[in-house]
């Protein structure tokens, strides 16, 4: 018996032009990683559909129709979502769809209530660029109400 198990090889293939020490230790840490049963590595965050699919649980997905959807990343992450955006182009305007793990439906609902009403309370703080442009308004129609007065007089 003993000696069965001191004679068990293990067959690893590699396919590489050349193959370096890195290579082969991270080709053994994957072989060894399969044999615990470990799952790879897996993303968080925004991810491609492809790979929020790789976390083996079920997907659910929102229409959204925002433009700003980008703006909705910095909640998702402080929730901590692992989300996915897909863009439909057969309707007009287009309409995004966010597709996240079934199971973070509850944490979904309170980031987006939360990113809704980020937006709302951005609608109604005034803008600061529309202000810095009424007063350069203002500025300009004082400028032109003053008559110019040139006074060529030279003292000699």
């Amino acid at each position: 018996m003993q000696e069965e198990i001191e004679k068990k090889t293990i067959a690893l293939a590699i396919s590489g032009s050349k193959i370096t020490g890195r290579t082969l230790a991270k080709a053994i840490s994957v072989y060894l990683n399969h044999r615990k049963g470990k799952l790879p590595d897996l993303k968080h965050g925004r991810q491609t559909i492809r790979d929020l699919m790789k976390h083996n649980t079920a997907l659910s997905n929102i229409e959204i129709t925002d433009k700003n959807i980008r703006s909705f990343e910095s909640t998702a992450k402080k929730y901590g979502i692992d989300f996915a955006l897909k863009k439909d182009n057969s309707e007009k305007p287009p309409r995004y769809l966010v597709f996240f793990k079934g199971r973070d439906a509850d944490v979904l609902t309170m980031a987006f209530n939360e990113y809704s009403q980020k937006i709302l309370r951005q609608k109604e703080k005034p803008s600061v660029r529309q202000a810095i442009r009424k007063l350069a308004e203002i500025v300009k129609s004082q400028h032109k109400d003053r008559e110019k007065i040139k006074d060529r007089s030279i003292e000699r």
